[in-house]
């Protein structure tokens, strides 16, 4: 009698397992999905805002090429923040994926 009460136990706590893995595993393909989503609709905006943008300055400055350029050098300054501060940005990600996945 008692081994099959803990068969039975051991069989529910698979079942229950199996169930929150599902769950996280759907859970997470979503997120997943909704943040594709999201990506490739703000790469659009990114890129469509930076040629306005550029196309404004050069405008402004008589010169389209000098629009651009100064897009151009204000990405750099920007790929050069990311660079010096690649470990904290890397640190702060994994702590975000680990706070997500223990939540």
């Amino acid at each position: 009698m008692m081994i099959e009460t803990i068969k039975e136990y051991a069989s529910k706590r698979i079942d229950l397992l199996k169930i929150e893995a599902t769950e996280k595993s759907s859970l997470s393909a979503g997120i997943i999905t909704y943040l594709v989503v999201l990506i490739i609709a703000f790469t659009f905006f990114i890129i469509l805002f930076n040629f306005g943008i550029a196309f404004l300055i050069g405008k402004a400055l008589d010169n389209t090429s000098y629009g651009f350029l100064i897009v151009a050098a204000f990405y750099f300054l920007v790929m050069i923040f990311i660079i010096a501060f690649k470990n904290r940005i890397v640190n702060s990600v994994a702590d975000q994926v680990i706070k997500f996945l223990n939540h």
